[in-house]
Order: C-alpha cells, then sequence, then structure tokens
C-alpha cells in the first residue's frame, strides 16, 4: 500500500484491524464514526490483499450520496483516490459512477447492490467481503438471502453489518441479542447492557462493537449538543441517536403501555370480577404467530390490564389445541373472540371444545380502516397494563411505532412490525367500547 495519512478514531482501533471473525456488528448513536470506520476497515484490508467486496443497502440508489459518497471522502483525505476519468492507476484507486464501482491498483474492488430487486443480487461471484449499511432498514430474509449467495473457495468470508439501533423487535436484536423461539420463549446470546459498557465483545464467530458519538472526536461540539438536545423533547430518540442504544425511533402508538411486576398485576386482575376478563386470539404459523392474549378491563378507570400470553408459531392446528389446554387448564372454559378471517380454524377448535367466536367485522385487521378504528379503541385507554410475565407483549407493543410512507409521512394504518399480540388484544375487547377520553370543559350551569 502506497503511503497515505489516516486519522482513526481511539474507540475503532482493534475494530478496523481485527480480521479474526466471520461477522462483524457495528451498532451506535448518530455521529459515533461507525461508518467511516468500516470504510477504513475495508480499504486496509482491500489494498493489502486482492479481494472484491460488495456493499449492501436496502434501495440501491441511495448509495450514491451515502456509502459511495464515503468511500470517496475517505479516499480523498488518504490521498489516495485517482482523478475522475482516470480507468488505471499503479498506486491509486480509480472509480465509476455507472455502476457505482471502485478498482484498486492490486486488482481488488467495491461493488454496490441494493436489496430492492432480487436481479440485483446476481453477479456475486467472488465476492469475500459483504457491508451491509443501515442493516435494520433491510429484512431479514434478505439477510439469508445475501448469506446464501456469498460463497468464496480458500478466502475467509467477512459479514459487516452497521446501523443506528431501532427497536428490540428487529431482526438484528433477535439474530443477534435475543431471539424468540418457536414455542415462544426468549434466548438470550448477548446482553444489550453488557455491550454498552464494554463497547466490545466476542460471542462465537460475532465480533460485537458499540459507539457513540462520544467517541468521535472530530464531531464538532455543536452537534453533539443538538442531540442532547433532544432528550428535552423527545426521550424515544435520544436513547437512539445520543446512547446508541436499542429503543423506538418515531411515534409511538401506544405511549400510555408500561409494565408492571406479574403479582401485582395478577392481584388487581382479580379484584375486577370475571365479568371484565377477555381472551383475543390471532393466528400464524410460519412466519406469524398464534397469539393468545388475556386482558381485564378496569371500566372504571378506563385501564387494560394484559394478564396472560401464549405465543407460539410453526404449530399445527391440533398441537395448538393441545398446548393451549396445557397452558391454561380451564381455557376451553372460557370465551375467545378470534381472527374471523379464519372460519375453517375457528370450527375446528370449536369442534375440540373450544368456545371460540370470531370477532366482528370492524374489529379485524384486515382493512386499512378497521385498522385505525382498533388502533384508536386501544389508544383511549388511560393506562395500558402489561404483566411482566407477558414478554412477547412487551417486545411488540412497548416500542410499536407508526410506518413512516416514503415522502416521511406517517401511515396510521400500518406499524413498524406486524404485532401479533395487538391483533389479538383488538379480537378480545371486541365486544367493549371504549368512551371518547378527551376531557371537555363544562361551565354551564344545571338547567341551562
Amino acid at each position: 500500500m502506497p503511503k497515505a495519512t489516516m486519522n482513526i478514531s481511539p474507540a475503532f482501533d482493534d475494530f478496523i484491524f481485527d480480521w479474526n471473525y466471520e461477522t462483524y456488528l457495528s451498532i451506535g448513536s448518530y455521529g459515533s464514526g461507525k461508518s467511516h470506520a468500516i470504510v477504513q476497515k475495508i480499504i486496509l484490508k482491500l489494498f493489502s490483499e486482492k479481494r472484491k467486496a460488495c456493499v449492501f443497502r436496502d434501495v440501491y440508489d441511495t448509495h450514491k450520496e451515502s456509502t459511495f459518497d464515503l468511500i470517496k471522502q475517505v479516499l480523498e483525505d488518504m490521498h489516495l483516490l485517482a482523478d475522475n476519468g482516470v480507468r488505471k492507476h499503479p498506486t491509486k484507486v480509480c472509480f465509476k459512477n455507472s455502476p457505482l464501482e471502485f478498482k484498486f491498483p492490486n486488482g481488488s474492488r467495491i461493488i454496490f447492490k441494493g436489496m430492492d430487486s432480487t436481479e440485483k443480487l446476481k453477479s456475486l461471484n467472488g465476492v469475500s467481503i459483504v457491508w451491509i449499511e443501515e442493516c435494520s432498514e433491510v429484512t431479514y430474509d434478505a439477510y439469508l438471502e445475501i448469506l446464501g449467495r456469498i460463497r468464496t473457495f480458500k478466502t475467509s468470508m467477512h459479514f459487516i453489518l452497521s446501523c443506528n439501533p431501532v427497536g428490540k423487535f428487529n431482526w438484528v436484536y433477535q439474530q443477534f441479542f435475543e431471539k424468540i423461539k418457536d414455542d415462544g420463549t426468549v434466548k438470550r446470546i448477548v446482553s444489550d447492557e453488557l455491550l454498552y459498557q464494554k463497547k466490545t465483545l466476542i460471542k462465537g464467530k460475532v465480533y460485537y462493537h458499540h459507539s457513540t458519538c462520544d467517541d468521535n472526536p472530530f464531531l464538532p461540539r455543536d452537534y453533539i449538543q443538538r442531540l442532547d438536545d433532544l432528550k428535552e423533547y423527545d426521550r424515544a430518540l435520544w436513547i437512539v441517536a445520543r446512547l446508541g442504544r436499542f429503543g423506538a425511533t418515531g411515534l409511538r402508538v401506544l405511549p400510555q403501555f408500561e409494565v408492571m411486576n406479574s403479582k401485582l398485576v395478577n392481584h388487581y386482575v382479580a379484584e375486577l370480577g370475571e365479568e371484565w376478563k377477555r381472551i383475543g386470539m390471532d393466528f400464524g404459523f410460519e412466519t406469524s404467530y398464534n397469539a393468545v392474549i388475556k386482558v381485564a378491563i378496569d371500566d372504571k378507570n378506563k385501564w387494560l390490564y394484559i394478564y396472560k400470553e401464549y405465543y407460539k408459531n410453526k404449530m399445527t392446528d391440533d398441537k395448538t389445541a393441545i398446548a393451549l389446554v396445557e397452558w391454561d387448564e380451564n381455557i376451553k372454559e372460557e370465551e375467545i373472540k378470534a381472527d374471523n378471517a379464519e372460519p375453517k380454524t375457528i370450527r375446528y377448535f370449536r369442534q375440540q371444545g373450544f368456545k371460540m367466536f370470531p370477532c366482528k367485522k370492524q374489529a379485524d385487521k384486515k382493512s386499512e380502516g378497521s385498522r385505525i378504528a382498533n388502533t384508536k379503541k386501544c389508544k383511549r385507554f388511560k393506562r395500558i397494563i402489561c404483566s411482566s410475565d407477558c414478554v412477547n407483549t412487551i417486545k411488540e407493543l412497548k416500542d410499536l411505532t407508526y410506518k413512516k410512507n416514503r415522502n416521511g409521512t406517517i401511515d396510521y394504518s400500518r406499524f413498524n412490525i406486524d404485532p401479533h399480540t395487538f391483533s389479538a388484544i383488538w379480537y378480545a375487547i371486541d365486544d367493549y367500547t371504549v368512551a371518547d377520553l378527551k376531557k371537555r370543559k363544562n361551565n354551564s350551569y344545571r338547567g341551562v
């Protein structure tokens, strides 16, 4: 490699020069310098060895003003970028704008792909280094597709994933930190809290790295101050943007959602009486889940308690029927409201002795109007109190946010995930009307 200058942040010193692991997961706050460090890492590797690297983003067109420009900038800062139009240089890196590509003096290359079309995943022959920028925006299926297509012989393979941490129900968190198993239980892989403390962790073939804007000595102080200011008006975004920790970004669907000790919840639910208890069920199989949720309504205070859950997928109806009785031996004595789009499934459960009925038309989740109406209904509860035992409900609803359209506007009919527990709650309170809780001024006298 020719002589070059490079400013390396001390927080990334080990990360940049380490190539002993197959997967490198770099998460951090806004402005932490993680993308810049990854570019330095790849450039140094491609100068030292003849390799082909591929950079992925969810949409190909976003490369031009992000990863491609960043690589150009780093190479230029290192005095290693050839002039525009130069196709071959003995010591510097040449680049093309169409298609986007970098060519190194030793034959190494960097190419760019998007996940918006499977056709763009072709021509990956010889790729041994993959960088998935903003990996949380790429679907899990797309990630598996990349893993399945990248293969090399006699050369080590390396996958670098980077993102700002988002909600804990994102596939990145479940793949590398806590995974929900088929039986609904949670498998701890690595503690995210421990990573925040240690900054670097190794687990099997995965190298974990965490960074914040405090780790970037080249960042202007006024930028950090702007991130600090987020705490005053958007704490959820501040946790992600300033601290670089997993949390919710965007408008939360249920800001009144809270978690309470299971013993306390069971105590309060017992005081409400059987007439205020409801059960809802959402059906799923392969990628979605069978979710059964028990709720209780405090009609006086307009509080909703979520006190018991069943959450499992890849289960046929006959096995689910058995599992539900094991989960709750009295389940057949209680009425269950379920997804009205599955009449055959409901009929089967009724044949097995369950008191299962379809929800009303307006309580389903198929139409945009129904989803909005069901969400508004739940939002009218002053408090939604979830038992600490309902771990999957907590994961789905605590950080549930509305999905944004491509123009940045909020789509109130869609969420950042498919929350099966939320659908089950919709069905459970199908026959209950939550009054509009908006306070109205009443200055009139009686009789006026």
